[in-house]
């Protein structure tokens, strides 16, 4: 299990703290009530084979995908931070020739490995073991991260995608980012509202990326609203 990181904060209220909490236990019940299942996605153009213990597709995963699909080009170097099933490392590969795709998960790496195989970008893309930067060298020209939205201790793989205990790998990311980004380089993150929004917010300006949104959207679960955002980050 990773260890917690002790200097995260909640910018978020008790209440929402305990709304949030809420959602991640109701999930986490449906899914045990599930039969592990593969599933095929038709997804921007793709089509994706996700196995039981990787995160699947959601329907505002699009707001990232197109956000890669314009931002993404030719001679750019890319980085896909917790690949999952690939999906945003295949997306930068359709334009870019050089991609890297990490995860810890290693059921998420052989589900990347054989997705960009059956999609056609197989020798645009190498997929990697990391945690975080432990196995990644070199500089970027774009780096691709869609962080686990909870700060909860993960119990299994598949939910390594959706919690992140007090946010270890999203702090250490933002930590390490400017060493493999390119001056030039660019980030595109996405986060929402059902998770601690505050504290990325707050680890992107100590570290002082420039922000912009690119894509947003929103839904409304028990009454309340919920804010999903692709953000561009330059340094």
């Amino acid at each position: 299990m990773a260890e917690a990181n002790p200097d995260y904060t909640p910018t978020v209220s008790a209440e929402q703290v305990e709304r949030i909490r809420r959602w991640h236990e109701d999930a986490y019940a449906r899914r045990a009530g599930e039969s592990p299942a593969v599933h095929t996605f038709d997804y921007l153009g793709l089509t994706l084979t996700v196995p039981p213990d990787v995160q699947p597709i959601a329907p505002v995963s699009s707001l990232l995908g197109e956000a890669v699909l314009a931002e993404v080009r030719e001679g750019d170097r890319v980085l896909d931070m917790g690949t999952g099933s690939g999906v945003n490392a295949i997306l930068a590969a359709s334009k870019a020739r050089r991609v890297v795709a990490v995860d810890t998960n290693p059921v998420a790496l052989e589900a990347a490995r054989g997705n960009a195989e059956a999609n056609g970008v197989a020798e645009r893309v190498e997929v990697r073991h990391s945690d975080v930067f432990s196995n990644v060298s070199g500089e970027f020209d774009l780096i691709i991260f869609d962080p686990p939205f909870r700060w909860f201790a993960p119990r299994d793989l598949r939910e390594t995608a959706t919690a992140d205990q007090d946010y270890r790998a999203m702090t250490t990311f933002f930590h390490q980012a400017r060493r493999y980004l390119r001056l030039t380089g660019r980030m595109l993150i996405f986060f929402g509202t059902s998770g601690d929004l505050g504290h990325l917010r707050r680890l992107a300006d100590e570290q002082r990326f420039k922000t912009a949104v690119v894509a947003h959207d929103d839904l409304v679960k028990e009454g309340w609203r919920v804010d999903y955002y692709t953000f561009r980050m330059t340094p």
